[in-house]
């Protein structure tokens, strides 16, 4: 069966502005031969200090820059070999959520434009089809259709991250690539989000790229990790096995660094930190 996602030998290279006049420009590699399979269904946890490629990583999966070297695969299909045409089509399949829910919501329109805005650009739907099914979306991520016709400045971070998911679910997408989406949250909206987003990976069969330098909420949401370090793999596996027994070094400082100097133990901690941070209202978002 073809996996949903294939990434191979995947390299990115970006060059800096010149030093001397006479000089060649330098290059720094932010990607170094990366690959990876990420099935139907399954969550995918990118890991790695700033700086590693992680964003980088997140930017070609969804094509929206070309690699250096290598190729990305969604459901066998070669994205940056597309026309122009194809991938716009093809993107109806995958979709981002970015970091920041307050950039990354244009401040002049209105939420129902803001969620609808994949639809329209995919030319599905009419105008009131495409209103429809964006308070669908706003449902599905727990907010009121009546928030149709609100403006991002009436909501609060955790909200405005929401309403960028029930963005990214308006396709019904088969892939979320998550790009640090709780970073900028506190931490009990993040685990509100972190559970919002398990919830609906089970409700319409998503799979996630979950980008992330905060190894609980990897171990939160996905199955496997692939850690990067200086554009590099260097470890890779399932989640328990990893965050119980790393084999790289590189990793085993991430975990010390994320416990305080003792590694934690994999799953428990954090699912029961995200529990209990549900459990409370979403009042101080």
């Amino acid at each position: 069966m073809t996996p949903l996602l294939q990434v191979e030998g995947l390299a990115r290279q970006y060059r800096l502005p010149r030093q001397r006049l006479l000089g060649p420009p330098e290059q720094v590699q932010a990607l170094q031969g990366v690959s990876f399979t990420l099935e139907a269904g399954r969550s995918l946890g990118v890991v790695g200090e700033s700086g590693s490629g992680k964003s980088t990583l997140a930017r070609l999966v969804v094509a929206l820059e070309a690699p250096s070297a290598g190729t990305v695969r969604f459901e066998g299909r070669d994205l940056h070999a597309l026309r122009a045409g194809e991938l716009r089509r093809a993107r109806a399949g995958f979709q981002m959520v970015f970091q920041d829910p307050f950039g990354s919501l244009d401040p002049r329109q209105p939420v129902a434009r803001i969620v609808a805005e994949p639809l329209e650009a995919q030319r599905i739907g009419t105008p009131a089809e495409r209103r429809e099914r964006a308070g669908e979306m706003l449902a599905a991520v727990g907010l009121r259709t009546a928030d149709l016709d609100k403006y991002p400045h009436e909501f609060s971070g955790g909200q405005r991250q929401r309403i960028a998911i029930a963005r990214a679910l308006v396709t019904h997408p088969k892939l979320i690539v998550a790009d640090e989406p709780v970073s900028a949250l506190d931490v009990s909206v993040q685990a509100q989000v972190l559970n919002l987003m398990q919830d609906l990976q089970d409700r319409f069969g998503l799979s996630y790229l979950l980008i992330s330098h905060d190894l609980a909420v990897v171990d939160l949401v996905c199955d496997e990790i692939i850690v990067l370090y200086q554009g590099r793999v260097v470890e890779s596996g399932p989640t328990e096995r990893l965050l119980r027994n790393p084999e790289h070094e590189y990793t085993r400082r991430l975990l010390a660094a994320a416990a305080g100097g003792t590694p934690p133990s994999a799953h428990g901690g954090a699912r029961a930190h995200a529990a209990a941070a549900d459990s409370r209202p979403e009042n101080s978002r």
